[in-house]
């Protein structure tokens, strides 16, 4: 199947509605984007800074960009102007400057808390005893141009499935204690956990996004 029939596919069969599929086009060339774009999907995520700031000039201005990747401080400010939702926010310091380069753009920048969840010591992410201590602070107070719109999590990469149900159950027990006790508006809803290998587990414990790309895009591209 082409990209654009793996997608209508995705939506149609293996995604509920009430569950937004991010497309990740990380190394995929404009040309596959544009052939995903005919399906009338809207919602791309990236993973590189400077990578998505040149697909969002290339292409239709009505794409809703994520970016999905370990977010570096000196790299928000290629993205700040239009990225619809920062999904990997993993410390206090980023969220500032996330809200520094959203006031100099004039907006308000979309983010997930990034929650470390995995047993992989190689994964990004807060605790909820971190985080729970930044959002009670006044410094957290006054960041006026960023929006928490809910969390975000990556489980073990394993074949073990209880392992990721139980990850994944823990990061919807984080998203609750934070919807409890500190983010009582609307926009805190999201809970963007689940990828190719295990975005069927996700689905199943809650998410309301999955982040899709090797079943969509085919295997990813690696340079020499």
């Amino acid at each position: 199947m082409s990209v654009s029939e793996n997608i209508k596919h995705f939506l149609s069969e293996e995604i509920p509605s009430n569950v937004k599929l991010i497309a990740v086009s990380k190394t995929k060339p404009i040309e596959l984007i544009e052939e995903a774009y005919t399906s009338g999907h809207r919602i791309y995520g990236e993973n590189k800074a400077q990578e998505l700031a040149g697909k969002y000039e290339a292409l239709p201005k009505d794409i809703e960009w994520h970016m999905i990747g370990h977010m570096q401080t000196n790299k928000v400010k290629y993205i700040a102007p239009f990225v619809s939702l920062i999904h990997g926010v993993d410390s206090f310091k980023l969220l500032k400057v996330i809200n520094k380069e959203g006031e100099k753009c004039n907006r308000k920048i979309n983010c997930l808390l990034q929650f470390h969840i995995a047993k992989e010591e190689t994964k990004f992410g807060l605790d909820l005893k971190e985080a729970i201590e930044f959002i009670k602070s006044d410094d957290f107070s006054i960041l006026k141009n960023v929006n928490i719109c809910g969390v975000m999590g990556m489980a073990t990469y394993t074949e073990n499935e209880d392992t990721i149900h139980s990850e994944f159950r823990e990061l919807v027990h984080i998203f609750n204690e934070l919807k409890n006790s500190s983010f009582f508006n609307d926009d805190f809803k999201e809970i963007s956990m689940g990828m190719s290998g295990d975005y069927k587990i996700a689905i199943e414990e809650g998410a309301t996004m999955v982040r899709v790309g090797s079943l969509l895009f085919g295997a990813r591209n690696y340079t020499k």
